[in-house]
């Protein structure tokens, strides 16, 4: 018996320090993102891990222009997305009325930045940009309440991002916009199960009394885990060729979480800032 506590007590501490060190290099990495001269216990339970850089100078000369020519590729590595307003469709009361959306509270408000998204940006012959997203930290699960009091749950996503540019630029400068469509993973995987036991790769199939005119009563029993699209823009507005750096705003309209399938998505508008670095 005691053989068993000593080694589950080296058990504990073995997870102890796993989960200390990644909360420690995830802080150091927020520092150097932030402030360098902040420290872990500076910038622990603040929230200001969830901020992204922005350039706080520019280019001498004039040199705020970052060639990309016809064929050539440049990455943009360390790519952050922190939202800062959400609005969610809602449907009005007066039938006459068009659905408009209204201004909604981030309730996760420390965790509802992207960071570390790698892309990839490509001159074309017109002289346009394609941008593909890579890799990185690129969704994240968020939830917001409307006026009225209703919780909307939502994968904010840059997920499978492809957009481009209006042709002519010749390269990334701050009249850079790059606009297209996101991928919008389902919010729960298959894995997950309701509160009836059913699910899609585990659990029941139905869990009616009529199992036969299921889909009559409540299609929650057609579980579906397919992926959406959603729109997005990012605009250049600073930029410093000396560093790389690229800053800006975006503007992304996805849909909320679906309930695999069971419920209705709502149209969520995200708006927010971005920081990234460019590597030629």
């Amino acid at each position: 018996m005691k053989f068993r506590s000593f080694t589950k007590a080296i058990f504990t501490l073995c997870i102890s320090l796993c989960m200390l060190a990644a909360s420690g290099l995830f802080a150091i990495n927020a520092i150097a993102a932030v402030e360098p001269g902040l420290t872990y216990d500076q910038i622990v339970n603040t929230g200001l891990a969830n901020k992204c850089s922005d350039i706080l100078g520019s280019s001498r000369g004039g040199r705020n222009f970052i060639p990309v020519g016809v064929g050539q590729s440049v990455e943009i590595t360390d790519l952050c997305l922190e939202p800062t307003s959400f609005f969610v469709k809602e449907e009005s009361s007066n039938k006459r009325k068009k659905p408009e959306f209204v201004a909604s509270k981030l309730m996760t408000r420390s965790t509802s930045s992207l960071d570390f998204v790698k892309a990839k940006v490509t001159g074309n012959a017109d002289g346009s940009l394609n941008l593909i997203e890579t890799d990185g930290l690129d969704y994240q699960p968020i939830t917001v309440k409307m006026p009225g009091g209703e919780l909307v749950a939502i994968l904010f996503t840059i997920k499978g991002f492809k957009a481009t540019t209006a042709p002519g630029v010749n390269g990334i400068t701050t009249s850079v916009d790059f606009i297209g469509s996101t991928d919008v993973p389902t919010y729960r995987g298959s894995g997950f199960i309701d509160p009836k036991g059913r699910g899609l790769a585990i659990g029941y199939d139905s869990a009616e009394a009529l199992p036969a005119k299921r889909n009559s009563f409540d299609n929650r029993s057609v579980k579906d885990d397919s992926t959406s699209k959603g729109t997005m823009s990012l605009q250049i507005a600073k930029l410093n060729a000396d560093t790389g750096e690229i800053a800006g705003t975006f503007e992304t309209e996805q849909t909320s979480d679906n309930d695999l399938g069971g419920v209705e998505p709502k149209e969520v508008l995200i708006r927010g800032v971005f920081y990234g670095k460019v590597n030629s």
